[in-house]
């Protein structure tokens, strides 16, 4: 398999005295499944955002597909955004507007300011956009405006988005952190499937530990902006959690009366 994601020594600074990330060095290979894990304020975000660069380290160099993006400029940083897809905690929908018009603004990184302005997408684009969420199990509802949708139900559309870019990767920000046990589950099927069958990379920062042990085929443990863990989900066991989340990992535990860690 072919590393698609490369991190040297990635660090990113706020003011004089925020570390966010420190000196963080991992490597992704194409098609891989990885959950960040980490207590809140970790660096988990941050650490995502720089891939896109919706935020920008402070050093290092990041490696996607063989370009290194910390040097791009505005054009070709539109482009890789098409090419990475993003999915946030709280959808970042367009409520007014239908389900099937959120997603087609998936397609918007490909078209001129004018044509995005005045929705102009081709017959293709919106096969490809009923097709997605056909199989995210929202052909019934491809006409309701989003804000008659549950958050479940949102999460997938804000998924489909993400997907008619047709992306090498998808970044997920805590993509459940809002959702019921239920709706979380049928969240984390969907995008383990769109690994496996679809063979685009998947990067997800997620609190909850169980399900990061259940989905992932890798586990990168974050702890004060540094990377303490980097393996497979069957290396961690008490002690890496205890280096992740230090003393408040009984804590969480207890709190929570399983591996849900906060």
């Amino acid at each position: 398999m072919t590393t698609l994601l490369e991190f040297k020594n990635v660090s990113k600074q706020y003011g004089h005295d925020t570390k966010a990330l420190s000196d963080v060095s991992f490597a992704v290979k194409e098609g891989e499944f990885v959950s960040i894990i980490g207590p809140s304020g970790a660096g988990k975000s941050t650490l995502l955002r720089c891939i896109n660069r919706m935020i920008d380290a402070s050093s290092g160099e990041i490696i996607f597909d063989g370009a290194n993006v910390m040097d791009f400029r505005k054009k070709e940083l539109k482009k890789l955004r098409t090419r990475i897809g993003m999915i946030f905690q709280h959808y970042n929908l367009v409520n007014r507007l239908s389900v099937i018009e959120n997603v087609l603004h998936g397609r918007l990184g490909y078209k001129s300011t004018l044509a995005g302005v005045l929705g102009l997408y081709t017959e293709e684009e919106k096969q490809q956009a009923y097709s997605i969420l056909r199989i995210l199990g929202l052909e019934d509802h491809i006409y309701k405006r989003c804000d008659q949708l549950s958050g479940g139900q949102k999460q997938r559309v804000g998924i489909a988005r993400a997907l008619v870019q047709n992306p090498k990767m998808l970044l997920c920000d805590e993509p459940i952190a809002s959702l019921d046990p239920n709706a979380s589950r049928i969240i984390m099927e969907h995008l383990k499937n769109i690994s496996s069958s679809m063979g685009i990379t998947v990067i997800i920062n997620l609190h909850q530990v169980d399900v990061a042990l259940k989905y992932s085929d890798r586990i990168i443990g974050v702890n004060k902006g540094r990377v303490v863990y980097d393996g497979t989900p069957d290396g961690v066991k008490t002690n890496e959690l205890q280096s992740i989340y230090g003393t408040d990992f009984g804590k969480t535990v207890d709190e929570q009366g399983g591996q849900h860690a906060g």
